[in-house]
């Protein structure tokens, strides 16, 4: 098993920036894919960024150039920095866990609770 516990998002003006956390503990971090969606209501969970364990990241299109995500192994915690923000960033964020880069959320084996990130435009 794995937990995985989002930071406070927040609120955020549009062309600011904000950085997620997510802290993972119960089985070894280091050795899971881990990956960022967000959900916007009544839509489905969209996939926005995975890295595997060596590092290596893909981005959906949308928030290429804009997006950073990382991961520091040693403090078992996963980072989504998000730049130039715009009014259609605004959903509900979540880290998940998996043994499988993917793109679909249903390949992704643990998920934080989700947080909440708003950009007023």
């Amino acid at each position: 098993q794995v937990q995985l516990v989002e930071s406070r998002g927040g609120l955020v003006e549009a062309g600011g920036s904000l950085r997620l956390s997510c802290v993972a503990s119960g089985r070894a971090f280091s050795n899971f894919r881990m990956a960022w969606f967000r959900q916007t209501p009544g839509k489905d969970r969209d996939f926005v960024s995975y890295i595997g364990p060596s590092g290596v990241t893909y981005y959906t299109e949308s928030v290429k150039g804009r997006f950073t995500i990382s991961r520091d192994n040693a403090k078992n915690t996963l980072y989504l920095q998000m730049t130039s923000l715009k009014a259609e960033d605004t959903a509900v964020y979540y880290c998940a866990a998996g043994s499988r880069n993917s793109v679909f959320s249903s390949d992704w084996d643990y998920w934080g609770q989700g947080t909440q990130v708003t950009v007023s435009s």
